[in-house]
């Protein structure tokens, strides 16, 4: 659903836009609500609904009791706020997520098939030079491509 990597700007209100090609598939889905939270690697994470409520249950299915849980959990969900796009296509980030994100002027938003990731410019480009050198790597780790 969301593909592809977008380089953007936050306002001085906080506010990016959603990427065209993104406004697409959304419309062709029927989103209308997004979350905003916490992501990993320094990132933020934004869902649609639908993806929102799937990994809602999933957490639900892990035992409260084990103190790894409770401690992502607590920082997941009290990072989360839901974001209904504006007429311009635009979403809040509020400060705390911003902070978190190190989010400053120039942003890269990039789509990560069910989820939409929010990255500062630079952690982005320190992410990718990074990793890029490990790719295929990684894929002959995780993935076996016949």
């Amino acid at each position: 659903m969301f593909y592809g990597e977008h380089t953007h700007s936050i306002d001085k209100k906080n506010r990016i836009i959603v990427p065209s090609k993104f406004r697409e598939s959304m419309r062709e889905e029927g989103i209308e609500k997004l979350y905003v939270t916490r992501g990993l690697d320094e990132c933020l994470f934004v869902f649609p609904e639908s993806e929102w409520m799937q990994q809602v249950n999933k957490f639900k299915a892990m035992p409260f009791t084990k103190s790894e849980v409770r401690k992502f959990k607590r920082l997941f969900f009290s990072g989360a706020v839901e974001a209904v796009p504006d007429k311009q296509w635009r979403i809040l980030i509020p400060d705390y997520l911003k902070e978190y994100a190190k989010l400053d002027k120039d942003i890269i938003i990039v789509g990560v098939s069910t989820r939409i990731e929010i990255w500062d410019k630079k952690t982005w480009n320190d992410f990718y030079a990074t990793t890029k050198q490990n790719y295929e790597q990684i894929a002959e780790n995780l993935m076996d491509f016949e």
